[in-house]
């Protein structure tokens, strides 16, 4: 299954243009076969969000983005924001607590440097000091497709994975309809819940991709 992990809505994050129905809309034009609304730091009301795909005939998983020091961390299986969850290690009490899954979203961010020096000691550099974020430690998996990241930052999460030998997804991170479509991760798994999700994400088996590429290639085979 191919599935969008990390999508933005309007009003719930507020940077955001699209609206529910034209995010669902969208994907499943494109070929998706769901998407998880994961909101800054905004949580649906779980029935709300089955409303949608029961309204639709799509799969939407309810999930957050998480400003966390350590970064932003996509969650699935929590319903509310609870004061301290701007530290990564609280946040992973919680997601224990409801035997959910956690995805740091572009770790390229603030540790890359496009506009540094690209030669291999300055590169290891920032490589290293990405590899320092205890976040690592406390999530399922690393995003490295983001769609609103550069070839080169997402490379760089790409290295970043390897290095930790950790499982990775890709989402569109979409804000606006025209970020739908870019990068998804496909599962092995047949998910029809928010339960089949995580434990999809638990089990490791899914890889990121490229959208169009994987649709074309799935209509050629």
């Amino acid at each position: 299954m191919l599935i969008d992990i990390h999508t933005h809505t309007y009003p719930t994050s507020d940077d955001s243009s699209l609206s529910p129905e034209e995010l669902i809309i969208r994907s499943k034009k494109l070929g998706l076969d769901g998407i998880c609304i994961t909101d800054h730091d905004g949580f649906w009301d779980p029935k709300d969000v089955t409303q949608l795909g029961k309204i639709h005939d799509f799969l939407v998983i309810p999930g957050c983005e998480v400003t966390t020091e350590e970064g932003h961390i996509l969650v699935y299986g929590l319903e509310k924001y609870i004061f301290g969850m701007h530290k990564s290690a609280f946040v992973k009490e919680l997601v224990d607590e409801a035997k959910g899954a956690m995805v740091i979203a572009h770790p390229y961010r603030r540790v890359y440097r496009e506009n540094a020096p690209q030669d291999p000691d300055t590169y290891n550099e920032m490589i290293d000091r990405g590899l320092r974020n205890k976040a690592f430690s406390l999530v399922d998996a690393v995003e490295i497709k983001n769609g609103r990241g550069t070839l080169k930052e997402n490379e760089f999460s790409k290295n970043l994975a390897a290095r930790l030998k950790m499982p990775s997804t890709g989402a569109s991170d979409a804000h606006k309809l025209s970020d739908i479509g870019t990068y998804a991760t496909y599962f092995e798994n047949n998910i029809k819940n928010l339960q089949d999700f995580i434990l999809a994400i638990k089990s490791g088996k899914y890889y990121a991709t490229n959208v169009k590429e994987f649709t074309l290639q799935t209509a050629n085979s």
